[in-house]
């Protein structure tokens, strides 16, 4: 028998469509899922027009961390939506305040050997338990919920060997930064990243969150760890051994592409403005002036990230020109906090607490100052994303963070020891952690009799036209490489609280690229009957938010022609009936301009026969054309040309 890696066996043990082949479609079993409340409101509301009775999954969980601030009626009216939403379609419901969803969701849920999908991007920190955990768009999520296979194309699988052991103040942040250092926001495209070694001795099951967290910002369909003593341990410590499973790699297996870090040799590492990807040693930039350090987020949820800020801090006061923020990421953290002298310390070293929740990670408060740095063990500093115009937002690791608080600079760590006069600090994790279940709200045994609770800013969604044959419409929009879905719709706590009201939220489209797109786009909508928009690579890294894909078909977008896409949101375009097309030759990216108009011809046609789709650009000097293909399956071909997902379900409900 073939010896198989972590990935193949949980691939193996759910797949219901499809071979083990990369690049060809595969349709797995799903046993868990995840949503939010930035996009689980959408999720929500999609179930409702699916129709659906009662969740088909083992284990499905409605968040709410994202949207927190109530400085009106918007969010307090979603929270007691998707609370009656919950408790109508059979969900688990996470009450606001109790955490970010991607910790509490390992705490509490989730298991070894399971598959888990999530609508959110950072839902594939659950493989740090041996899962097999996918953040992808909404709807996705809802037809799992409503029992239906979860599609996407085999990945390869990328082994990372890990050998040594983290020198002190390393951490498990400075191991993902520095996968993305070698790989770039791009480089985990159609990827899964399995870790293996001994190295893995050396790290924690929440260690491993951390770097399968921010598998998304590499563009990997997700990261899988082995389920082994150290998670056995983890769910010890949470009440929870009799959920363990051991999953290890097979001796002698395989793996499609091959990379090493030996741990003992990574330095501090730090991501500069405005990607991710923007890597280097925090010693290349040290001495640089800061105003504010946030620690917390799914990116550096654990106890161990707050304890070793704290024991950093303590006795000590931050710099007077610095705002030392902490976003503590559950309840449950915070009596642990509490518990082990961390809450004290960064309180007694001027920190100031937040909510529980995402906040300033997803720009629901924390906005930096203008002009100046900001430092976050947060995973992403796309462009505005803090709610800062000009931000300069750094990714960095909790040991990074905690000595530039104190200097008021830019510093390496490993300086504090001299400056200080302190040893690294040695965090002990307890063998029993303080449980908190007061906020989660079990579903309710029979829901058919809840009725929704739908304030005003609650809109249902409206139906989706199918695919026509023939379009003649203008290229509103022209785009370059590695644009994400936080310039295509803005986040923050200026747009997030219309995430269940479409006609307003899609007024946020593409506004940080060109504020006058919404104008332009209602306007062709109304006389051309829509639009395309063009870009590089990648389009559209980032979220799962499938609003960056609603948004914009509700203003009309016919299709996007890229050289290439991120996954989720090429599945997002497609659930929502959205044309995805590449460029046979990436150079014609050059031959369009914004403001041409462009002509299809038998799209239909030619997207079911996958011929080549020649695109008709008019110009003033005459036409041009160009040749564009695409890559989807037969599956998303007849949800394309019906109009999408719910179109899709809805004709299978009522044949």
């Amino acid at each position: 028998m073939k010896a198989l890696n972590v990935t193949q066996k949980l691939i193996n043990d759910h797949l219901i469509e499809g071979k083990l082949q990369p690049g060809e479609e595969i349709g797995l079993k799903i046993d868990q899922a995840l949503l939010q409340d930035a996009t689980g409101t959408l999720v929500q509301l999609e179930l409702e027009a699916m129709n659906l009775d009662q969740a088909k999954t083992e284990v499905a969980v409605q968040y709410v961390d994202h949207n927190l601030l109530q400085t009106d009626f918007k969010n307090a009216d979603d929270h007691a939506f998707l609370h009656s939403a919950a408790q109508k379609f059979g969900l688990w419901f996470s009450r606001p305040g109790n955490g970010v969803s991607h910790p509490v969701h390992m705490e509490r849920f989730g298991k070894p050997g399971k598959t888990l999908v999530g609508s959110d991007s950072h839902s594939c920190a659950a493989g740090s338990l041996g899962m097999l955990a996918i953040g992808t768009g909404g709807l996705d999520v809802a037809a799992a919920i409503a029992g239906q296979p979860y599609f996407v194309k085999m990945p390869q699988v990328m082994g990372v060997k890990l050998t040594g052991k983290l020198p002190d103040w390393v951490s498990a942040k400075d191991v993902i930064l520095e996968m993305l250092r070698r790989h770039d926001v791009k480089g985990g495209v159609g990827k899964i990243i399995e870790y293996y070694g001994e190295g893995l001795q050396q790290l924690s099951a929440m260690d491993r969150h951390v770097i399968a967290n921010m598998g998304a910002e590499l563009g990997a369909t997700t990261t899988v760890f082995p389920s082994d003593q150290e998670t056995k341990r983890f769910l010890k410590s949470q009440g929870r051994e009799e959920d363990w499973t051991e999953l290890l790699a097979d001796d002698g297996c395989e793996y499609d592409l091959h990379e090493h870090i030996e741990l003992d040799k990574l330095v501090p590492l730090i991501a500069l403005p405005t990607s991710p990807g923007n890597v280097v040693p925090v010693s290349e930039v040290a001495g640089k002036s800061i105003s504010q350090v946030v620690i917390g987020s799914s990116a550096n949820p654990g106890l161990r990230d707050f304890w070793i800020a704290g024991a950093i801090v303590k006795g000590k006061s931050v710099n007077p020109d610095v705002s030392f923020d902490i976003n503590p990421t559950s309840r449950q953290i915070i009596q642990n906090m509490i518990d082990t002298k961390a809450f004290a310390n960064l309180i007694t070293a001027g920190a100031r607490f937040h909510q529980s929740g995402c906040m300033g990670c997803i720009g629901m408060g924390q906005a930096p100052a203008s002009g100046t740095i900001s430092l976050r063990t947060m995973p992403r500093n796309f462009p505005d994303r803090s709610g800062t115009k000009d931000d300069q937002v750094h990714l960095c690791s909790p040991e990074t963070a905690a000595a530039s608080a104190l200097t008021g600079k830019i510093t390496d760590p490993r300086d504090i020891a001299s400056l200080y006069a302190m040893e690294y600090p040695q965090f002990e994790d307890p063998e029993l952690h303080i449980i908190n279940e007061d906020m989660l709200v079990a579903p309710a045994e029979d829901g058919s009799q809840v009725e929704l609770k739908k304030g005003p800013n609650i809109k249902s969604l409206p139906e989706i036209e199918a695919l026509k044959s023939n379009y003649e419409v203008p290229v509103l929009l022209k785009m370059q490489d590695n644009i994400s879905t936080d310039e295509i719709l803005k986040a923050g706590a200026e747009v997030l609280p219309f995430r269940s009201n479409l006609p307003e939220i899609s007024k946020y489209s593409y506004t940080v690229i060109d504020e006058t797109f919404y104008d332009r786009a209602m306007e062709t909508k109304e006389k051309a009957g829509g639009h395309i928009v063009v870009a590089g690579d990648n389009y559209a890294q980032g979220s799962s938010r499938e609003h960056a894909a609603l948004a914009p078909k509700y203003l009309g977008q016919v299709a996007v022609i890229a050289k290439s896409f991120a996954r989720i949101a090429w599945q997002n375009l497609v659930n929502f009936g959205i044309l995805p097309i590449e460029f046979e030759n990436p150079d014609d990216l050059e031959k369009i301009e914004q403001g041409d108009t462009v002509k299809f011809k038998n799209l239909r046609q030619l997207v079911e026969n996958r011929a080549t789709i020649e695109v008709l650009i008019k110009k003033e000097t005459g036409e041009v054309s160009i040749p564009t293909k695409h890559s989807l399956s037969d599956r998303q071909i007849r949800v394309l040309l019906k109009g999408g997902i719910i179109n899709d379900f809805k004709e299978k409900l009522s044949a």
